[in-house]
């Protein structure tokens, strides 16, 4: 009986003094934890091969790492990059101690901010023409634009405006040019305020009375002078993205670059009765210069064709604003000339009948402008205050005949004009050009026309002469072959004769000649 009594009052104090040092040990020691035997139950946690403490849930852990990379990147509003590599090792303890949960939060957040790669910010890329530049912000965006038409505008009454292009998938913007008045806003807020107006029966009013009321001629001081509208000539792409720092340029280099004016080249045609030095006046670009940006040209004594490509520099900017003004002035005017046709002369002859007298007037005028260059002008209202006398031209309307050539190839070997003899006999002033050929060379007719000679024309040794509609004559020597006879008719580009070196010749080749009024002249300028 003693002992059975004994052992069960062992068995409570064993029981109760283990759940009492259970009790104990929560109290006390709360972040312990009791394991089973065998199994991983502690891990330690790495991030990019940092340890950052130690817990019972690794998956738990990389929920963590993933909500500090969040929280990094939604406290920029740059685009953040980071190296992010998650690892654990477990481990089989009886008894042991894991790190609290903020310790390990706050060493991830460490180790992500010190794996920052690269930053990139949110940016916009500006693309006109060729040209691209990147900008921080919208804002500068805007003024950049708004430095390319504030050259126009000066009294400030246009803007940017910023719009998302609803055409494009990705997130690209179009520019505006808008007036930054508020004439929109207040004709919007007297509709809203004006319950006839917002109902359409202001609008209604409007149309009845005009039924009524003749529109009057508006008077000089009814017009509303200055800028009416503005608009930039080249598309302008605007696209959002993301770039380093490095590549973002300031908005003061942006407008130097696109909006202040750089030699751009560009093309000018020849016109009737241009020379180099009228075109270099014209453009102001001196004459070397606009030789040297032409191949075509050798000199200055260089030949032009009327329709002819030149390339020149002019100082233009980037991007170009296009603009439309009303403006008054008072000025002196020339009238229209006044063209009499001719039907039996040639296009190049003329006479004027009356000389012409300037007026002077008071006009309204609708002016459009790309740049600083006027390229459209309308006259809203004019007053002429004294009659400008228009000049009176008579003018040929038969089209001349062309000139080509006469050869194949030849090196110019003599030009007209004063020259050293090349041989005995021959002439100190050349009247004709020659070119330097084979015997035997095909030999054509420079325009069609009439053979006027055919055969030896003493220095000349053979020649051919040949009479042209519009009264000019051609002449081909030192041949060693004719091949037409006079009297006969030939058309332009028809083979007359062989090349040679007959009568004073310093060496095979063509003598070119043209008459005009039975004079010779340079053959060269009126060639096409």
């Amino acid at each position: 009986m003693k002992l059975t009594k004994y052992s069960k009052k062992l068995k409570f104090t064993y029981l109760f003094g283990t759940w009492v040092t259970l009790l104990l040990g929560v109290l006390l020691f709360g972040e312990y934890v009791t394991f089973e035997e065998a199994k991983e139950n502690r891990f330690h946690i790495f991030v990019n091969a940092t340890e950052v403490g130690t817990v019972n849930d690794p998956q738990e852990a990389k929920e963590w790492v993933q909500t500090a990379r969040k929280e990094i990147a939604r406290k920029s509003p740059e685009l953040v990059f980071l190296e992010v590599e998650f690892s654990y090792t477990g481990e089989a303890i009886d008894f042991g101690e894991v790190d609290e949960e903020e310790v390990v939060k706050a060493n991830i957040k460490n180790v992500l901010e010190a794996s920052v790669l690269e930053t990139l910010q949110r940016s916009y890329t500006v693309k006109v023409n060729e040209y691209m530049t990147n900008l921080s912000t919208e804002a500068e965006v805007k003024q950049l634009l708004e430095a390319a038409i504030g050259k126009y505008d000066t009294y400030g009454r246009y803007g940017i405006a910023l719009e998302q292009d609803p055409k494009r998938e990705f997130n690209m913007l179009q520019a505006k040019v808008v007036d930054s008045g508020q004439v929109q806003a207040t004709i919007a807020q007297k509709q809203e305020q004006d319950p006839f107006v917002k109902a359409g029966i202001g609008e209604q009013m409007d149309i009845m009375f005009a039924e009524y009321e003749p529109e009057r001629e508006l008077d000089f001081e009814d017009y509303e002078l200055g800028i009416q509208q503005m608009n930039f000539k080249e598309e302008i792409e605007i696209v959002e993205v993301y770039l380093p720092e490095y590549q973002i340029q300031s908005v003061e280099n942006a407008v130097q670059e696109l909006v202040e004016e750089q030699e751009q080249q560009v093309i000018y045609e020849v016109q009737s009765g241009d020379t180099l030095s009228e075109i270099a006046i014209k453009v102001n670009i001196p004459m070397d210069d606009i030789i040297a940006m032409n191949a075509s040209l050798e000199n200055e004594r260089s030949v032009l064709q009327i329709g002819q490509e030149l390339i020149i520099t002019v100082p233009e900017p980037e991007l170009s604003v296009v603009r439309q003004e009303v403006n008054y002035y008072e000025e002196i005017y020339n009238a229209d000339i006044i063209y009499i046709d001719v039907d039996d002369w040639y296009t190049y002859q003329t006479e004027v009948v009356q000389q012409p007298s300037a007026g002077f007037r008071r006009v309204v005028v609708n002016e459009t402008f790309e740049n600083k260059e006027l390229i459209n002008r309308e006259i809203l209202k004019e007053k002429v205050e004294m009659e400008a006398v228009p000049k009176i031209v008579k003018r040929g309307t038969i089209v001349p005949p062309t000139y080509i050539k006469p050869l194949s190839g030849g090196r110019s070997s003599s030009g007209f004009g004063p020259r050293k003899a090349p041989t005995k006999g021959a002439s100190t002033y050349h009247k004709g050009q020659d070119w330097a050929t084979p015997v035997g060379t095909p030999i054509y007719a420079s325009s069609g026309g009439t053979v006027a000679k055919a055969g030896w024309g003493s220095g000349y040794g053979y020649v051919v002469y040949i009479n042209h509609t519009d009264g000019r004559q051609t002449r081909y020597a030192h041949l060693s072959k004719v091949l037409v006879k006079a009297g006969q008719t030939v058309k332009q580009g028809e083979k007359i004769a062989l090349s040679g070196n007959t009568g004073i010749s310093s060496g095979p080749h063509l003598h070119f000649e043209m008459l005009i009024g039975g004079k010779q002249v340079n053959p060269l300028k009126y060639l096409e």
